[in-house]
């Protein structure tokens, strides 16, 4: 689709600029061409993917053409798909998403499910009137974790802490988007920042965890574009892991629970990690792939 060809051609129909992106995005080596094209395609004339078939005979304007080329530009040189068009879906939220946050990956729904249910775990376990849970997701990025932990638990006082300013701003966006008046936002390193008395029933983070040396053979969506900061877990991923766990520790309450989204060869590490500082109960859990992904541990109130 030049420049040349599209403004010569009035036939640039919907149905046609489809085939033709899918194509060049096939030839690139991009995993879903057609999926990909459609969702650009749709985001830049401002409707729903469904639209592009019931009027897949309707001819692009040339500002519009223009546009979407500029947008398949940005993709061939594998921009991530949810930074050109600042939307990604996480926990069946649309959250907004730029280049100071990590993309929210699938796989990170494991740690908001077993946040949940270890948190209803204890709940059910426990005798007599409950206070208010207190959950504290540690280096929220976009706030993924946090919002969605905060839209299924509204009795919960969920607090997030982010060291990067610009990520902050992100996550303030989709604490307002998503309406979720139970999240606090608080700027700092790990669990600094928050409040000295604060004691938590929850902890969960989605730290950096790749090997320094592995970040420049990542995919190009990743090494190229994604905040280093949010992936670099030093020499051998586990950096930020070794500060965070002993902070946990000092900051939940007797049967609170830290849990960690790890690397998917990390599992034994991180455990002895957890183990070592006086954690029980701790368990690797494993993604669909059979991958090691979260770590949890129970802490009994007692440092060694």
């Amino acid at each position: 689709m030049t420049a040349r060809a599209a403004g010569a051609d009035e036939r640039w129909t919907i149905l046609r600029v489809l085939e033709w992106t899918a194509d060049r995005f096939a030839q690139a080596g991009l995993e879903s061409p057609r999926l990909e094209a459609e969702v650009l395609l749709a985001h830049g004339l401002g409707v729903e993917r469904l639209r592009l078939y019931l009027d897949h005979d309707k001819p692009l304007r040339q500002e519009e053409l223009a546009a979407f080329r500029q947008t398949i530009r940005r993709r061939l040189a594998r921009e991530p798909l949810a930074y050109i068009t600042g939307e990604r879906e996480f926990w069946s939220l649309g959250l907004l998403v730029d280049r100071a946050v990590l993309i929210p990956r699938p796989e990170t729904e494991l740690l908001v499910e077993l946040s949940l249910a270890a948190v209803r775990a204890r709940d059910a376990g426990a005798d007599g009137e409950q206070l208010p849970l207190t959950i504290v997701d540690v280096g929220t990025g976009s706030g993924a974790i946090a919002v969605a932990l905060a839209r299924e638990l509204p009795t919960a006082r969920v607090l997030a802490t982010e060291i990067d300013p610009a990520a902050l701003a992100v996550a303030r966006k989709n604490v307002e988007r998503c309406g979720v008046g139970n999240l606090e936002l608080f700027a700092g390193d790990l669990l600094e920042g928050l409040p000295e008395d604060l004691r938590a029933d929850l902890i969960a983070a989605n730290p950096p965890y790749i090997c320094s040396a592995e970040l420049a053979g990542l995919q190009p969506e990743v090494a190229r574009w994604e905040p280093a900061r949010a992936l670099d877990g030093g020499e051998d991923g586990l950096a930020v892991i070794r500060r965070l766990v002993p902070q946990a520790a000092r900051r939940l309450t007797a049967g609170g629970a830290l849990l960690l989204e790890i690397g998917c060869d990390q599992g034994a590490e991180v455990r002895a990690l957890l183990e070592a500082v006086g954690f029980c109960e701790v368990v690797v859990h494993t993604d669909l792939a059979g991958l090691d992904r979260v770590v949890a541990g129970v802490w009994q109130g007692e440092h060694r």
